[in-house]
């Protein structure tokens, strides 16, 4: 089993293999905590191909995709965007937001190695962040890798998940 993480830009190729991933990913990852429809709802308006190919064109994200084999099995957006916790306000500070695998790819490695080249792009930054909802089974990998879980309960972005911000 061969591992690749690659940035992806807005090409027939890469567009593809994100709408693939992030409609699949979100389905697995929130379908068992809210209604599909939902969810259907969230894809729409969240991956859809118009908004997708503008997300990859700004400057503000970052799109990275694990290749298990040639085949993508995860995807994560490094972004300067979201609400950031106020524990940061005067710190040059990036997120890693939609970090997201298959789950047919669980515990092969490819979280530890979307993870680990994500941290190596926000290396340049004072801190990173993450907004995720609580029940999420990579927040365990995220502490591993020096994360600390905030107090502070909230909503994850425009899901009705309660989500919790980890910083490192």
């Amino acid at each position: 089993m061969k591992i690749i993480i690659k940035f992806t830009i807005a090409t027939e190729e890469g567009l593809a293999a994100l709408l693939t991933l992030t409609h699949a990913i979100a389905i697995e990852k929130f379908s068992k905590h809210l209604e599909l429809s939902f969810v259907e709802k969230y894809i729409h308006e969240n991956f859809s191909d118009s908004n997708l190919v503008e997300e990859l064109n700004s400057m503000s994200n970052q799109w990275l995709i694990a290749y298990v084999d040639n085949i993508p099995a995860g995807f994560v957006q490094i972004t300067s965007k979201g609400v950031r916790p106020s524990s940061l306000d005067r710190k040059r500070a990036i997120r890693i937001a939609n970090f997201g695998i298959l789950k047919k790819y669980f515990n092969l490695g490819v979280e530890e190695a979307l993870l680990e080249k994500s941290l190596s792009v926000c290396r340049p930054y004072e801190a990173v962040w993450i907004h995720e909802y609580i029940r999420n089974p990579f927040i365990r990998l995220f502490e591993s890798k020096g994360f600390v879980k905030q107090s502070e309960i909230n909503q994850l972005d425009e899901l009705p998940l309660n989500a919790v911000y980890l910083i490192a």
